[in-house]
């Protein structure tokens, strides 16, 4: 056994995360990890790791433990060689043992044991092919190779490929990993997924990618409470079977909470009927005994004591079942619009590159982050237009420019060549593959009045029509609680959520999603897929997810490779 949890619990200050987790991970078992945006996952995974220390419970572990976190942030100057050096540094200490127990024993100095158990770990770690398997992991997800390159001139998801990489390379016995796919592309997914499934010891696996957990997961922890409060474990593979139990746990929930809401509700009335009849207005019947009222009365009273018993002795405490998404109705185009006109069209996009097609390595690209960089576009004779209530999936490897082409519809990003034409009055929803930094004052700033600031701006600019503001409580995306926090203090997925939001709030005509189910919780994303479907404005949604590209596949498909 790699690792069991007991009874886990954890707590911030002021706001407990989880309480009741138990399950354990053996050689083989691979537990995808699931839960609301919040729910504690990536806690989780320090807890496993060590890295916390839980509030009650106990985690006991066998072996060595690899943790891949959701973002890497290197240290100043630090290189690929020296990420590279650092994680097989282990396996390199494994091989010298090796070779000093076999010097000693040909030396007629050595112990057997000693030999025994030092070529057992090296067999088990496969020491001598550990520089392979880092420069196949490298090539195969995707990742820069130059072990000179600085890690801090990398973009997020390079920085996170490299990591990921070595992290298997390494070969530990427990592999904990936070969305793992979050930066990959189709071909990366596949050679994870190959690892995965060999993998010879335990794996964690917090993800949305359903695709994946069909694929790998063995079993799936939820870490949604359920009507009881509980996390549950659910013992069968795959994300169909877990969908499947979850959802008609739900329905039996809900079905619960309105039988116990409605019970309540005719007790309570029957009560206060019970009560009326001890009010001041009532009399007896003419010609009635002086002291029938009395009698009444104890009558009425001892009936509503009984009614009051039978509510505390029936009640049953069900929770409120979990908020659905509550998707606006967005408008396809304004009054007086011309239907035949595209809300936004590009021609011929060319992003990064200059006109002999070299690499833009100079000065007019440094106005672009890294990231865009990274992306270049250059689609010559090519007409992208987005007509009201369109839509278009956009598909491709990384670095073919999927971000690119979606910025530039947005219009945050310069084309160096081309155009683009906007339809006037058009409101454009923009959600980026990655969160934008919080920094200065903003990161005191709840998610209420950074929405409200948000709302402030767009009504100076004209950008908003006071009659359809989308009010951000009312979406089910986040809790009134968490709103009134810090954005500063919100995971990754709800700040991921909050950014869903802030899209939304002036009704856009045209919603730009750029891997949209990046850190949002599996159940949301069914969600969110349902909405996109359905919703009345256009949308471009650009994904790696694999799933939801199948939910999608009826969707006019651009294909960057």
């Amino acid at each position: 056994m790699h690792l069991v949890a007991q009874d886990l619990g954890f707590a911030y200050p002021g706001r407990p995360v989880m309480d009741g987790v138990s399950f354990s991970v053996s050689p083989g078992t691979r537990l995808g990890v699931v839960g609301e945006n919040g729910s504690g996952k990536s806690t989780l995974l320090h807890l496993l790791a060590g890295d916390l220390q839980p509030k009650s419970g106990e985690v006991r572990r066998q072996g060595t433990v690899a943790l891949v976190e959701q973002e890497l942030h290197p240290e100043p100057g630090q290189t690929i060689g020296d990420l590279v050096a650092g994680t097989l540094d282990g396996l390199r200490t494994a091989a010298a043992e090796l070779e000093a127990a076999a010097a000693a024993f040909d030396h007629g100095s050595g112990d057997l044991a000693v030999l025994e158990r030092t070529l057992s770990l090296a067999e088990h770690l496969a020491v001598w092919d550990a520089d392979r398997r880092v420069e196949v992991a490298l090539t195969r997800l995707g990742a820069p190779r130059d072990p000179a390159r600085r890690l801090d001139q990398l973009s997020v998801g390079e920085r996170f490929r490299v990591r990921l990489a070595c992290r298997l390379a390494e070969r530990a016995d427990l592999l904990l990993l936070d969305e793992p796919t979050n930066h990959l592309d189709d071909s990366a997914i596949e050679f994870l997924t190959g690892e995965l499934v060999a993998w010879r010891g335990g794996v964690v696996l917090v993800t949305h990618d359903r695709e994946l957990l069909d694929d790998v997961a063995t079993a799936i922890l939820d870490l949604d409470p359920s009507w009881d409060g509980k996390p549950v474990l659910y013992g069968q593979p795959g994300y169909l079977a877990y969908r499947f139990a979850k959802t008609q746990a739900l329905h039996r929930w809900r079905q619960r909470y309105r039988a116990e809401r409605k019970r309540a509700a005719a007790l309570a009335e029957r009560l206060d009927e019970s009560y009326e009849g001890l009010s001041d207005e009532w009399r007896p019947g003419k010609g009635s005994q002086k002291h029938r009222r009395a009698t009444r009365a104890r009558i009425h009273v001892k009936a509503a004591d009984r009614l009051v018993q039978k509510l505390e002795a029936e009640a049953i405490e069900v929770p409120a079942p979990p908020v659905e998404l509550g998707f606006p109705d967005l408008p396809a185009m304004s009054p007086g619009w011309d239907p035949s006109n595209p809300v936004v069209e590009v021609r011929s996009p060319r992003v990064g590159l200059p006109a002999d097609g070299r690499s833009a390595d100079d000065g007019s690209a440094n106005r672009r982050s890294a990231d865009d960089r990274a992306a270049r576009l250059d689609l010559p004779g090519t007409r992208v237009a987005i007509p009201p209530s369109g839509r278009l999936l956009v598909v491709g490897p990384n670095g073919t420019g999927k971000s690119t082409l979606l910025a530039a519809l947005a219009g945050t990003l310069e084309l160096d060549r081309g155009s683009r034409t906007l339809a006037a009055g058009a409101r454009i929803g923009v959600v980026g593959q990655e969160s934008e930094p919080i920094t200065g004052k903003a990161r005191l700033k709840t998610g209420f009045e950074t929405y409200a600031d948000e709302a402030l701006r767009l009504l100076a600019s004209n950008e908003l029509d006071p009659d359809h503001v989308v009010p951000v409580a009312g979406l089910g995306l986040l809790s009134e609680e968490d709103l009134d926090r810090p954005l500063a203090e919100l995971s990754a997925g709800q700040r991921r959520r909050f950014e869903l939001a802030r899209a939304l709030l002036h009704a856009p005509h045209l919603l730009l999603l750029d891997e949209p189910t990046n850190h949002l919780s599996i159940d949301l994303v069914d969600e969110l897929t349902r909405a996109l479907q359905v919703t009345p404005c256009a949308v471009v949604v650009a994904t790696h997810d694999r799933r939801m590209r199948a939910d999608l596949e009826d969707w006019p498909v651009l294909d960057l490779s």
